[in-house]
């Protein structure tokens, strides 16, 4: 069973007490899970890689800390702090983290 950071009984946390950078590629924590929606906390090492795949449900990414490169639909999106992006079921998409980046990705049921 995967353990999740929110809940009923947790409904708040500070995101910066949970950011924890591997010396290399992905750490991923599950923040919520319903029927509907899931969100997760990614924190990845400077010079990660994520290749191009898609997604069946809808997308939102979040960027809290660092910097990194999002290639949606052929598209550059340069991720910093407080960007914000959409990304719709089925785009395909890559990520390169330039330095220690952490965002919140968040799936949903395409309706």
């Amino acid at each position: 069973m995967t353990t999740t950071l929110l809940s009923p009984q947790v409904p708040v946390i500070q995101l910066q007490d949970h950011l924890e950078y591997p010396e290399a590629g992905v750490l991923n924590k599950l923040l919520f899970k319903d029927n509907t929606c899931q969100s997760s906390l990614f924190c990845l090492a400077a010079n990660t890689e994520i290749s191009e795949h898609t997604a069946t449900r809808n997308a939102t990414i979040h960027a809290i800390e660092g910097t990194g490169i999002l290639t949606l639909n052929g598209e550059t999106i340069p991720l910093e702090p407080g960007v914000f992006v959409f990304m719709p079921a089925n785009a395909p998409h890559a990520l390169e983290a330039k330095s220690n980046l952490a965002f919140i990705l968040t799936l949903s049921s395409v309706s």
